[in-house]
Formats: structure tokens, C-alpha cells, sequence
């Protein structure tokens, strides 16, 4: 093919270029390495003598017009807007927008939100610690001894370790973060750990294998069971409301003595009263400040904890807390 044909020839196919993938197709067509003007190039070879000289000047004459072309339809398309083949943009949506609605937080993360604003207002500061614990931070240093039943395997979600590797487990209750806080700050404390706990429980409407738990230490000079009731009793009427009522019962845990079980005061639909358990408190028991180095004979202190599902489920009248994991958005949408 002559190069004025070539010309010609690509003056027609640049006019059908509509895409960068065309454009592509186009520069292979002509400029590539087994393109027409390397095929014509190839051949000036054959070319008389006398007539190298013409021909060579045309061809490079060629060469640097379709070169042009390929240049001036690339910056084209490179400015063309990118617009979807085939879709009007002005046009409006298809689905109106009120079929759409805003996504909002979960129950148990409002919850969990509200909860720290609360606490941080009353002095805590809000800390975290690992999901994963070992056997000291989650047993040990909370008075809880070897033997004692609590550590059954039975009742804990333990790792596969390797054989005579120290056990690694995910932790049972959010206490681990109050230990980890005394070993490596000293008195005063004050602080609320919030998180994920894991016990192999069988789920039913108040049990779940996985829930949340809000645990408040304090350990200061002259701290009393007084101060513990007052804390409980302050947070108490500012999540559930001015008219809440609280009470302790005697109980017992490994890590606080004297222990107790706090109650909180419900009024029913039909004008009665009932007191349902929110969760478990007492003062730290000197064993525990012992095992973060912590005089018991300078320092007390008080703790509590208290199940968030728990917290969410008084306040908002649900019954079954597997309602809060089971991603219904009817149920969900309630809370919005």
C-alpha cells in the first residue's frame, strides 16, 4: 500500500474512533511495530533506486501526519467527560428517595456511647484493654486460685496452645483491664473499661455466649463502701432517670470483700414495683491490690460491673437479648 493510501486509509478510521480502546486499536493499526507504516517502511527495500528518494519523503511525510492524528484523538478523549453509555444523568432516580433511610448506630452501641458520656462526667476516665488475656490477668490476680471452680475449662473459652505453652483464653470478665491499669499506674485510679466478654453460656432470652460488660474501679486513700453506693446510685438515676431506686444485697466474689448484689427499682405498667439485679459491687479485696503491688494498708478501693445487654434490655423493655444480635431491622429500626 502506497503511503498517500495509508493516508487516506487512516483519515477514514480515525472518524470511527470513539473510545481510548478504539484509539488503541487505531495506533496498533498504523504505528505499531507490525503496522502499516512499518509494513510500507519494510518494503521501501524493493523501491527502484532512482524512486528511494520520493518515496522515503513520502513516507515520512505520512508517518508524521498519522502520528498527529493519533495525538490530536487522544488529548480529544482525554477531555471528553466520562459518561455512562447508554444513561441520561439528568434524568432523575429511579427509586425515590424516600425508599432510603439513613443508617443510625446499633442499641448496643448507643448504649455503650451514653454509658461513657455518663461516666466520664462523673470523673472516669474510659480505658481499654485485650480480648485475649492469660491466666494471671484474668484468674490470678483477681484472687481467683487454681483450684477454684471458676477456671473450669467447662465455663471458658481457652486456645489451642502448643503443648507446655502457658494458656491464653478470651477473657471472661473486663476486670483484666483493672488489672492491667493498677500494675502500671499508681493510686489515685479512676476508670470504666468497656468491652467484649466471652463464657460459654447457653443462649437463651438472658444469656449469651458473647455480651458486654461496663466495669468501674476506684482505688484511692479513705475510699469506703459509702462512696460505692454513692457512685452507683449517681450513675443509676442519671441513665434510668431521677425516680430510679437502688439496693444492695450481701453476695460474694473472689476479688472485692464485703461484696454485694446491686438492685434496681422498676414500676410495671400496672402501677407495681419490682426489683430486678443489674450487676455485682463491692470493695477491692486487699489480695487483689497486692498482686499489682498496691498497699492495702495506704489504699482501698471499690469496684462494680455491670452487663450492658443488661443495662440496654431494663431501659428499653426488651425481653430476650438475642433480639440485639439476630440484625432484624424491624426490631433495629426501633431504636433509630
Amino acid at each position: 500500500m502506497k503511503p498517500e493510501e495509508i493516508l487516506a486509509q487512516a483519515l477514514t478510521d480515525l472518524g470511527s474512533v470513539k473510545s481510548l480502546t478504539d484509539l488503541e486499536a487505531f495506533r496498533i493499526r498504523y504505528l505499531g511495530t507490525k503496522g502499516l507504516l512499518k509494513q510500507a517502511s519494510d518494503y521501501l527495500k524493493q523501491v527502484p533506486n532512482e524512486l528511494k528518494r520520493t518515496y522515503g519523503q513520502s513516507l515520512n511525510t505520512v508517518k508524521n501526519q498519522v502520528q498527529e492524528l493519533f495525538d490530536q484523538g487522544k488529548q480529544k478523549l482525554d477531555q471528553a467527560p466520562a459518561v455512562a453509555v447508554g444513561v441520561d444523568v439528568t434524568e432523575p432516580g429511579r427509586i425515590a428517595t424516600s425508599a432510603y433511610r439513613p443508617g443510625v448506630a446499633h442499641i448496643i452501641s448507643q448504649t455503650i456511647n451514653e454509658l461513657s458520656t455518663i461516666m466520664e462526667r462523673m470523673g472516669f476516665a474510659i480505658v481499654t484493654g485485650p480480648e485475649v488475656e492469660d491466666e494471671f490477668h484474668n484468674f490470678e490476680a483477681l484472687n481467683i486460685p487454681p483450684q477454684h471452680p471458676a477456671r473450669d475449662p467447662l465455663d471458658n473459652f481457652y486456645l489451642d496452645r502448643p503443648a507446655g505453652a502457658a494458656p491464653f483464653m478470651l477473657r471472661s470478665q473486663t476486670s483484666t483491664v483493672q488489672i492491667r491499669v493498677m500494675e502500671t499506674q499508681p493510686p489515685p485510679i479512676r476508670i470504666i473499661s468497656l468491652g467484649r466478654v466471652y463464657r460459654p453460656d447457653t443462649v437463651d432470652a438472658t444469656h449469651m455466649y458473647m455480651f458486654h460488660q461496663m466495669e468501674g474501679l476506684v482505688v484511692d486513700r479513705h475510699v469506703t463502701m459509702k462512696d460505692l453506693r454513692s457512685c452507683i446510685d449517681q450513675f443509676v438515676k442519671a441513665f434510668f432517670g431521677p425516680e430510679a431506686n437502688t439496693r444492695f444485697r450481701p453476695s460474694f466474689f473472689p476479688f472485692t470483700e464485703p461484696s454485694a448484689e446491686c438492685d434496681i427499682q422498676f414500676v410495671l405498667p400496672d402501677g407495681s414495683k419490682k426489683w430486678i439485679e443489674l450487676g455485682g459491687c463491692g470493695m477491692v479485696d486487699p489480695n487483689v491490690l497486692k498482686a499489682v503491688n498496691i498497699d492495702p494498708e495506704v489504699y482501698s478501693g471499690f469496684a462494680f460491673g455491670f452487663g450492658v445487654e443488661r443495662i440496654a434490655m431494663r431501659k428499653y423493655g426488651i425481653y430476650d437479648i438475642r433480639l440485639l444480635y439476630e440484625n432484624d431491622l424491624r426490631f433495629l429500626r426501633q431504636f433509630a
